[in-house]
């Protein structure tokens, strides 16, 4: 299995996954069968939260934009039966948070929409910054109590961004994007500089984790079967997204944007850090 497999299939593999490659593509590509691949994903992908969780703290981000990401593992959640566990199958949501200037993403956690994970995602959140920060999210009201309570010692400037979208046609365009037609910017908390509210970076994180993440993918059958292959390719994908992919417009990797490692990772890097410890 993915503990014996030799060196240069483990980097053929993880290379294949965090370039949105799926599985069963991956097992064609590399000659590595799926169970192989997929306990190698989990114990990598299990040594990336591990690495993330201890690298991303007293972080020097000063602002920040949170949203949340849409996907299912099993089945959608209008297959959810009464007799499934529905806390492992159905819709799951991944909160994410990107500091619009090193492009870092410091924390991120799935779960299911409501209070409690949106909760536990801002308080993780709070815990990582070392200064106060402005922060932009959507419209969705379990923010503002949510970040209210994590940042109530050391304040915060937060505002929330509405967009109002056009009818979407229907008929063959109806897949296509619709237009924004208004944008509403509220304060919530502190003084948010009100030209510096937006979620456009979140928004285009959201991008890159459906075109690097296969199981992300809309409209085919490459989604998570198991909710801990979910979490752990979601892990992967931020350690790599950190630690080893350069930013098109920083022209470097967010973690050394944000002043964290000197270099940049390769995937044989990331794959020693994530199952023998952080990379100095």
């Amino acid at each position: 299995m993915s503990n014996v497999l030799p060196r240069s299939k483990q980097l053929a593999v993880l290379s294949a996954l965090v370039e949105g490659v799926s599985v069963r593509g991956t097992e064609r590509l590399t000659g590595v069968c799926r169970e192989a691949i997929l306990s190698l994903l989990v114990r990598v992908g299990e040594g990336c939260a591990v690495l993330l969780d201890e690298t991303m703290r007293d972080l020097p981000c000063e602002r920040l934009e949170v949203d949340e990401l849409w996907a299912f593992v099993g089945k959608k959640q209008r297959h959810v039966k009464a007799t499934d566990d529905a806390s492992r199958v159905g819709d799951t949501w991944t909160y994410v948070a990107i500091d619009a200037t090193t492009k870092l993403v410091p924390c991120f956690l799935t779960g299911k929409r409501n209070a409690q994970t949106t909760n536990t995602f801002i308080a993780d959140l709070a815990a990582r910054l070392r200064y106060r920060v402005q922060i932009s999210t959507d419209g969705l009201r379990m923010y503002v109590d949510a970040i209210g309570g994590a940042f109530a010692d050391r304040g915060v400037d937060y505002a929330q961004i509405v967009k109002e979208y056009e009818a979407e046609a229907a008929g063959p365009g109806r897949y296509s994007p619709p237009k924004v037609t208004a944008t509403a910017k509220t304060p919530i908390y502190g003084s948010p500089i009100a030209e510096l509210v937006s979620t456009s970076y979140v928004e285009r994180q959201n991008l890159t984790m459906r075109m690097q993440i296969r199981r992300f993918t809309r409209l085919t059958n490459g989604h998570s079967k198991k909710l801990e292959n979910h979490g752990a390719a979601i892990a992967l994908h931020f350690a790599h997204y950190n630690f080893a992919r350069i930013h098109s417009t920083i022209r470097v990797t967010p973690a050394m944007a944000a002043g964290i490692p000197s270099t940049v990772w390769s995937i044989d890097d990331l794959l020693d850090a994530a199952l023998h410890g952080v990379r100095k």
